[in-house]
């Protein structure tokens, strides 16, 4: 979409993409505190996870704020992402450092192409849910990159793990837009 809504254009469900992304990045703090539950705490890995969780909270509370500025309903399936992150992240940091960052890796590389859908979505109907979600993407692109560099693609059955990982992502994003 281009340009501001003109009537017969479709609108465009801010709501929708607001439940989702604060799903999303609530998903993101579980997956991340189930890894730092597990790796050493002196690991380069570690740090890095705990510097990415940290964006990623502010990233939810941003997200939160705008839900009860907005009056929308976060999805009713969060417990369900509590429990499903936490063992993600526990499980993938219990097969090594280099699992956990092809979680992030997966993970992030899902977030993009979500946050670029919604970026052309929105176009300009709603500058300031866009300038969050462009603003969050950059930093989503970072934690692929670095999970990268820190040997994601090393981890055991790699292409196995992460397409499995990527196709969970799609469907916690599909049923959070709804439910």
């Amino acid at each position: 979409m281009t340009g501001p809504w003109r009537p017969g254009d479709a609108k465009v469900d801010s709501a929708s993409m607001l439940r989702v992304n604060q799903a999303g990045e609530y998903g993101a703090t579980r997956i991340y505190a189930g890894q730092l539950a597990v790796l050493s705490k002196g690991s380069h890995a570690a740090h890095q996870i705990a510097r990415m969780a940290r964006q990623e909270q502010r990233h939810l509370d941003r997200f939160d704020a705008l839900l009860a500025e907005r009056n929308v309903r976060p999805t009713a399936l969060q417990p369900i992402w509590n429990v499903a992150g936490f063992l993600l992240g526990a499980g993938t940091a219990l097969i090594g450092e280099e699992a956990a960052m092809a979680c992030t890796e997966a993970v992030e590389t899902e977030i993009d192409l979500h946050y670029s859908a919604q970026l052309d979505e929105l176009g300009d109907s709603d500058p300031e849910l866009a300038a969050d979600i462009a603003d969050f993407r950059a930093e989503e692109l970072e934690h692929r990159d670095t999970a990268r560099e820190l040997g994601a693609a090393n981890a055991p059955g790699y292409p196995l793990l992460t397409a499995t990982i990527r196709a969970g992502c799609r469907l916690a994003i599909g049923l959070s837009k709804r439910i």
